[in-house]
């Protein structure tokens, strides 16, 4: 008689049950590690806007007026960025410690003067978010948190809420 008493190696639905098993996990680890990258690109993305803002107040302090949009934000780390001389020998800069051409998702900073975001505001400072596009529900601006302060008034530019900090409350009243 030859009966065969030892199995050796792997069915194939034995494999497909492991690689199953190893894809579920692997898929729940990337959406989590994404989701922690994205929401850190975000605030990144704030932290720079908040910078900006405060090297732009001092820029207006000592130059006596908001950087033009053909200078940009370039002014805040380079006085090559100012078209006159006399700019150049009044500029007390660089207000920012080193260059920040480019947000958190390597697109270029949109600087507009006046806004066009909040009317009656100085400035904007934009990124275009992740998908690189302007006008889409993932731009970040400096403007963001002032729209969220005036609530609805301006539901029809905050891309319907998905935005959210987490940030807000009672800050004054």
């Amino acid at each position: 008689m030859h009966t065969q008493s030892r199995r050796r190696g792997f069915t194939i639905l034995e494999l497909l049950i492991v690689i199953g098993i190893l894809l579920a996990i692997g898929s729940l680890v990337a959406v989590n590690v994404l989701g922690a990258s994205e929401k850190a690109d975000l605030k990144l993305a704030r932290a720079q806007l908040q910078a900006f803002e405060g090297a732009l107040e001092q820029f207006r302090v000592e130059m006596k007026r908001w950087p033009t949009e053909e200078e940009g934000l370039a002014v805040l780390w380079s006085k090559e960025a100012l078209a006159s001389d006399e700019d150049q020998a009044r500029y007390g800069g660089p207000y920012l410690k080193e260059p920040k051409p480019k947000d958190a998702w390597g697109n270029v900073w949109v600087f507009r003067v006046p806004s066009t975001i909040l009317e009656g505001a100085n400035f904007d400072i934009v990124s275009n978010g992740p998908d690189g596009q302007e006008g889409t529900e993932d731009d970040v601006s400096n403007q963001d948190s002032r729209k969220e302060a005036a609530g609805d008034e301006f539901g029809e530019f905050s891309g319907g809420g998905g935005g959210s900090t987490g940030t807000s409350g009672a800050s004054g009243g």
